[in-house]
């Protein structure tokens, strides 16, 4: 292993050192040794602080383990981190995603940062990796620093920052299902002050779904990095997305069971063709070194989204009939818009007080949210529109919509302000302290009444924790917090929902290896969480924010070098996440739900095992690897705890040959056993199944 994948390999998990972060301060091209020079390193909400000081699980998705996965889309690179569970996809159209068994609001995307920046809301697509450095899951409490978000944790993505060293790749792939993607890298400085970065890739697949309808996205992403003076520089970085693909609400369960239906058969109609995603971010972030021991940095991001199709769905609630074969369905028409507005800056450094000293970090932020939803439907009766699921015959002539069921335009604005110090006790005792106080205000105008919904709900979010250091090499923590997270819509008398609430609290020990190749953290926690949206017991179609659930668990997460030429990555978790107080689903699926019932589509079960064993031999280099995820049983349905998706391993093989440093040519197994598996559901009707055996050949060339 070369010094460079060393550092790339070790200080990633261990430090918080992102390789993409370091080579927007590095010094001109690394000399013969290697060795890189860091003048300054600054992550948004932390600071300068070491992740291992921190009394939180933090798990580092680095850009090597995600190289050696073949990583190309977020959620098969989530897969790799405990206690992250799949979950509704809204017909393949975005990520959703559960940390410690909270997803939020199922019924949008699951919220993530882009280094630093509130980026997951609105339509966005299913997130590309082609641009991605390495993925940062932090685990546990977070809105103490990062305000508005899920007791369980929050995904921050670090992107491939410019560099002042010419260097690029190209990579082709072929695999099963008609798939072929190509993507490109490249990097250098225009001059001795300004880098530039561009990355992206096109991917086409028919897929092994029966949709008739071919699966397209493209993205791309340049960036800029200006180096204005010894201690500023300035970065801008553009992502624009555009997917295609069938609007797909996965199988049904006959009478309950799975498997019944092939896997590819597909109960929408391909007359309605592709839905269409397209999404443009910009993000600018200033970092400014005051003196050796503070720091500015401020920056300012956007993106619009947009999300239009038509699309045909099995109907919930009773669409499969009485004889087992006919299944109802409806029609619907979206046209969503969302246009995100984010600012933020802090300041970071250290002092001394005594034989104390003190990590500050104090920031404000700001955002705009608005969302614009219009959907239409039509659901033709005496079974007109129905489908046979065993032999489905599918149309040309499609029922015109007949009903407008949203033509809403929701506006969501929010400041924060937020402060945060972590104080060296003594050489082995470190305490954290931090709060942040919250102003929201969401404004929902529907057009269909005229009628405006307001709120302005504030909430202070403290955070305390404490570190300690056993030796180098092993730190025992523990923490405790408290968050909030705004719900979106108002009741049956037009009260604006109050916020989700939680209580966190996390005890966790993180060890690395005298060498520090190998890494590992152990955590127990438990969270709860009230005023959740439930269906209105009295109100019949409204709901009220009195739900209350619960997580409490324990986790494993390992990665490195294991031995000599041997990388592992490891991940385990035990979930009970569950409803404690009885209420109604919120989705209209009829269900009661009881104290003690668990949370959708969270197995208490899984884990995550991968080993990659790299040699060389007659000048070539070689990697042979093998991985095996299993997930446990989960309830696919709220409501109907009979109904649950069963158990199933998955297991892949890679290898890799590389005849020189330029070429490399890699093939890769999913889902070797061919398992039949259902990650996620969002009842019985709607149950999304796993892809089937899988090969993919790619050649990458650097230059």
């Amino acid at each position: 292993m070369s010094k460079l994948r060393y550092l790339r390999h070790t200080l990633a998990p261990t430090a918080g050192l992102m390789l993409g972060t370091m080579s927007a301060f590095a010094a001109d091209p690394a000399p013969a040794t290697d060795k890189i020079v860091v003048i300054a390193v600054k992550q948004p909400y932390r600071g300068d602080t070491d992740l291992k000081d921190m009394p939180q699980s933090i798990r580092t998705l680095s850009a090597d383990l995600l190289a050696d996965v073949g990583v190309i889309k977020l959620d098969d690179a989530l897969d790799l981190a405990s206690s992250v569970a799949r979950q509704n996809t809204f017909g393949g159209m975005w990520d959703s995603f559960a940390i410690r068994g909270f997803a939020g609001d199922e019924n949008v995307p699951s919220g993530y940062l882009v280094n630093g920046f509130n980026a997951g809301r609105g339509f966005s697509g299913k997130r590309d990796a082609s641009n991605i450095e390495s993925i940062e899951v932090l685990k546990g409490p977070g809105s103490a620093l990062y305000g508005r978000s899920e007791p369980g944790g929050t995904i921050n993505l670090v992107t491939k920052k410019p560099r002042f060293t010419r260097e690029g790749s190209v990579d082709f792939s072929v695999g099963s299902f008609s798939t072929y993607r190509f993507s490109g890298d490249y990097t250098g400085p225009i001059n001795d002050a300004v880098a530039f970065r561009v990355n992206g890739a096109y991917e086409n697949a028919k897929g092994f779904r029966d949709t008739g309808v071919k699966n397209e996205k493209t993205a791309l992403s340049p960036s800029f990095l200006a180096r204005l003076s010894q201690t500023t520089t300035l970065s801008y970085e553009l992502e624009a997305v555009d997917q295609k693909g069938a609007f797909d609400r996965g199988v049904t369960a006959v009478n309950g069971k799975l498997g019944l239906i092939p896997q590819s058969r597909f109960l929408g109609e391909p007359a309605d063709g592709p839905s269409h995603v397209k999404a443009t971010g910009h993000q600018f972030v200033l970092q400014h070194e005051l003196n050796d021991d503070w720091a500015i940095l401020a920056g300012l991001g956007y993106r619009d989204s947009t999300f239009v199709g038509n699309q045909t769905n099995q109907r919930l609630l009773g669409g499969l009939q009485a004889d087992g074969f006919t299944m109802n369905r409806e029609r619907r028409y979206v046209d969503y818009a969302t246009k995100d507005t984010v600012a933020r800056a802090e300041l970071t450094g250290k002092f001394s007080t005594g034989n104390f000293t003190n990590h500050v970090l104090l920031g404000v932020d700001a955002d705009e949210f608005k969302y614009d939803k219009y959907q239409l439907r039509v659901r033709p009766g005496n079974l007109a529109y129905a489908i046979n699921i065993f032999a489905p015959v599918y149309r040309t002539n499609l029922p015109a919509f007949t009903t407008v069921i949203f033509d809403s335009l929701e506006t969501q604005r929010a400041t924060g302000v937020y402060a945060q110090d972590q104080i060296d006790l003594t050489a082995n005792w470190k305490a954290l302290a931090g709060v942040r106080f919250d102003r929201f205000h969401q404004d929902i105008l529907n057009r269909a009444n005229n009628t405006t919904t307001k709120q302005d709900p504030t909430a202070t979010s403290p955070r305390l924790g404490l570190v300690y250091e056993v030796s180098k090499t092993v730190t025992v923590y523990t923490s405790a917090s408290t968050g909030f997270r705004p719900n979106s819509g108002a009741n049956f008398a037009n009260v604006a929902f109050e916020p989700e609430k939680s209580r966190s609290a996390e005890i966790g020990v993180k060890a690395e290896s005298a060498d520090h190749k190998l890494s590992g953290t152990v955590a127990a926690y438990k969270t709860r969480k009230t005023n959740i949206t439930t269906a209105d017991p009295v109100n019949a179609g409204y709901s009220i924010a009195a739900g209350e659930a619960e997580s409490q668990g324990l986790e494993v997460d390992a990665s490195g070098e294991l031995m000599k030429d041997v990388r592992v990555a490891f991940s385990y978790a035990y979930t009970d996440a569950k409803i404690t107080k009885n209420a109604v689903d919120v989705n209209g699926l009829g269900g009661a739900i009881h104290a003690g019932d668990p949370l959708l589509n969270i197995p208490k079960t899984s884990a995550n095992l991968l080993l990659i064993h790299n040699f060389s031999s007659g000048g070539a280099a070689y990697d042979i690897g093998a991985g095996i995820g299993y997930v446990g049983s989960r309830l696919g349905e709220t409501g109907f705890t009979s109904f649950r998706l069963p158990a199933y391993p998955l297991v892949k093989l890679i290898g890799s040959y590389s005849p020189s440093k330029k070429l490399k040519y890699t093939l890769e197994i999913e889902n070797l056993l061919n398992k039949d598996y259902w990650p996620s559901s969002y009842g019985r009707e709607w149950v999304a199944p796993g892809t089937p055996r899988a090969i993919t050949a790619k050649a990458l060339y650097k230059f």
